[in-house]
């Protein structure tokens, strides 16, 4: 099959590619290299890639021509400079969603699997089911479930068929570790490796619900190439562990120097997701366990 991935450099979206190509199929690559977490970009050279923005509606739609599935993934993804520059945020998040979502329309696209987040459901009572109401806290997560929106009204008004996926805390290799506001696994281990102390949150006794990046590839590809009931298309799936552990546990598991900063606004207390519906549709269930992951680093 001919996919298309948006976000095809950056953390989860370069392991999309590089399973898409190890299973043999036709990959084009969408990518700025905007998110400013990233300490490197990883463009695979057996696919198609281009530095486009997606916004940028006159240059990327022909990159839609013939292509089965999008694997949406682009995005300002961290919630802090999302609070510092909501605009951004929102253009990203929102023009760049509608402007992917019509040229796979256009295009006659399969499917497009949009990538969202568990920050949208906010400070609901923990485990997150897909029937809770929304609770955006600040602009990431307002402008990622407006996204959400946009794919289930593409779904009801113009028949094309979209998977969304709340992602719970995601770590693994090539996760972003520049600056302070890349996820708290990556930051640990290079502050590890730097021989600084692990800068922990608030009290850290804040739990989250963490996720490698392989079960997400894999949730993915099993829901592009997993025939469903069109009732499941512009629905939410959330992809998490259904376990969380405290931020102080996670940096105990890596160094014992510590130091504690102050808590930052907008963000949840708790994640836990219940991610019985994405097993139950289409089949999915994580495989690595998130300390022996820490152990081997």
């Amino acid at each position: 099959m001919k996919c298309l991935v948006t976000g095809g450099a950056g953390f989860i979206g370069s392991h999309v590619v590089d399973q898409l190509i190890s299973l043999g199929h036709e990959v084009i690559v969408i990518d700025n290299e905007s998110a400013e977490s990233n300490e490197e970009f990883y463009w695979n050279n057996k696919s198609q890639n281009h530095k486009y923005d997606i916004r940028d509606y006159e240059n990327t739609r022909p990159l839609y021509e013939g292509v089965d599935y999008v694997f949406h993934l682009a995005a300002e993804s961290r919630i802090q400079p999302a609070i510092k520059n909501p605009i951004n945020a929102v253009s990203l998040n929102c023009v760049g969603t509608c402007t992917v979502l019509q040229c796979a329309r256009e295009s006659g696209v399969k499917k497009v699997i949009y990538s969202s987040t568990s920050s949208g459901y906010g400070f609901n009572e923990p485990p997150n089911v897909e029937t809770q109401t929304d609770d955006c806290l600040n602009p990431y997560s307002v402008s990622k479930v407006a996204g959400e929106k946009l794919c289930k009204m593409y779904t009801d008004l113009f028949g094309l068929k979209t998977v969304i996926f709340r992602y719970f805390n995601v770590y693994g290799e090539r996760s972003p570790i520049r600056g302070q506001y890349a996820p708290v696994i990556g930051i640990f281990l290079r502050q590890r490796s730097d021989k600084e102390p692990l800068t922990i949150v608030g009290d850290g006794e804040q739990r989250r619900d963490f996720t490698h990046v392989s079960d997400v590839v894999q949730a993915n590809i099993l829901a592009a190439t997993t025939d469903v009931d069109d009732q499941w298309y512009g629905q939410l799936f959330n992809v998490g562990n259904s376990v969380n552990y405290s931020i102080n546990e996670i940096a105990n598991a890596i160094s014992d120097n510590q130091v504690y900063i102050p808590a930052r606004i907008g963000e949840a207390r708790t994640t836990l997701a219940n991610s019985d519906k994405l097993r139950n549709v289409f089949g999915w269930s994580p495989k690595v366990n998130l300390f022996d992951w820490i152990s081997e680093q």
